[in-house]
């Protein structure tokens, strides 16, 4: 598949997805990965294609990839160091992998080249998917996920599923702890000093605030939680479960976990313990130590196995993801972005959207505008003509949907 054509040419969308990885640096929120469903079958998206989401202007692009490319994969975990994006793990079509890549996002030439990290010291994580990352101290710090052991290697941080094991083979869920050292190419096992560990988990969601990394829910044996806790990544000391008092979130897995201030937590979507895509927003303060649900999220809009990021203004992007429960009915599959605003946006922001939103009235004023706001305001308008693009060509399908019923 060749890149987009520019902008004054299509407005395209990065394609439909779950089981991917997603981060942001600077201004640009990039997607590489996961996997469709095409007539009932489960199909890898391009392992060369990596695409590009500019936040002020709107736009998506897609860039294909050179170097050693890894494997076309679901359920890897991608984090990004310093304008680096790393992936670990995943599961292809040959079983789960325990590979480490990255590819440098601030090239210069355009130009975005994988490569396979082998030079490493120390031992990395047995091969599994669904897991996740801290990112603390050019750390990539991983918890848990779902894969298999060899009979030798099994401990009591891995609770095996009994439905799945052969051999000397055993699949199952992990809790334990591996950090690679960026800076010095190390994997190495931290000795937790302290507290009580998480039960062996996958599908589970997690995030930084200061030096503390939590954890909350995933898929643990043959059930979905709703626990919360939190390792600090300097002492090595779990916290235990945390215990709050009050409402709080459901069970659930496959869902995402951002922070959003200094002490906040936002929670979204995921799949319930009685298989319900979920479409609820939720607010955790480390401060109260409570939960708060947000009340006026749309409920038509539920995802599970997506990605969260936050962008350069407190604003927390969803991208992918499946709007349905992905064990019987995997279809449902998305390409939409939806953006949370988590704080008050900017006055500079606001003025650019209000320009942008307003374009074809202030024309003949825009040439005002000093010349070191300019190239802003031109990706403001261009961000609202695809805004409106969308919505015209998403009200034409409806149209034509509804007079195919007629």
């Amino acid at each position: 598949m060749a890149a987009c054509p520019p902008p004054s040419q299509q407005f395209c969308v990065a394609e439909e997805r779950s089981g991917h990885c997603a981060v942001v640096d600077g201004n640009f929120l990039y997607v590489w990965g996961g996997y469709v469903s095409i007539e009932e079958n489960e199909v890898y998206l391009p392992n060369d294609e990596l695409w590009l989401y500019e936040i002020d202007s709107g736009l998506w692009t897609m860039h294909l990839m050179e170097g050693e490319l890894p494997t076309s994969m679901s359920g890897s975990c991608g984090a990004c160091i310093n304008g680096k994006l790393y992936i670990f793990g995943g599961f292809d079509d040959k079983g789960y992998s325990n590979r480490l890549y990255y590819v440098n996002l601030r090239t210069r030439n355009g130009t975005y080249k994988w490569k396979k990290i082998t030079d490493f010291k120390g031992q990395p994580p047995t091969p599994r998917d669904k897991l996740s990352c801290w990112v603390y101290k050019d750390r990539l710090i991983y918890f848990g996920g779902y894969g298999c052991r060899k009979h030798n290697e099994l401990s009591d941080c891995f609770d095996v599923h009994d439905a799945f094991w052969e051999g000397q083979i055993f699949w199952g869920w992990h809790n334990d702890v591996h950090a690679f050292d960026t800076n010095t190419q190390t994997w190495f096992q931290p000795t937790i000093r302290g507290g009580v560990p998480p039960q062996p988990r996958a599908a589970h969601t997690c995030a930084v605030l200061g030096n503390k990394g939590y954890i909350f829910g995933g898929r643990v044996l043959q059930t979905r939680m709703s626990d919360l806790h939190c390792l600090n990544l300097d002492t090595w000391i779990w916290s235990g479960r945390i215990h709050i008092s009050g409402e709080k979130p459901k069970d659930r897995s496959w869902h995402t976990l951002t922070p959003i201030a200094d002490d906040k937590l936002f929670l979204f979507g995921g799949l319930s313990s009685d298989n319900v895509p979920l479409s609820d927003g939720w607010i955790h303060s480390v401060t109260t130590n409570g939960w708060k649900q947000l009340t006026h999220l749309p409920k038509s809009r539920p995802r599970l196995w997506h990605t969260a990021c936050l962008g350069t203004e407190g604003e927390v992007m969803i991208f992918g993801g499946s709007k349905d429960d992905l064990h019987f009915l995997d279809t449902g599959h998305c390409s939409d972005l939806l953006i949370f605003q988590t704080q008050p946006y900017s006055l500079l922001r606001l003025c650019l959207d209000c320009i942008g939103k307003n374009a074809s009235l202030l024309k003949n004023q825009i040439s005002w505008l000093p010349s070191k706001i300019l190239p802003q305001v031109l990706k403001k308008i261009t961000f609202w003509a695809a805004a409106n693009h969308r919505q015209e060509k998403k009200a034409e399908i409806e149209r034509q949907e509804q007079i195919n019923v007629t």
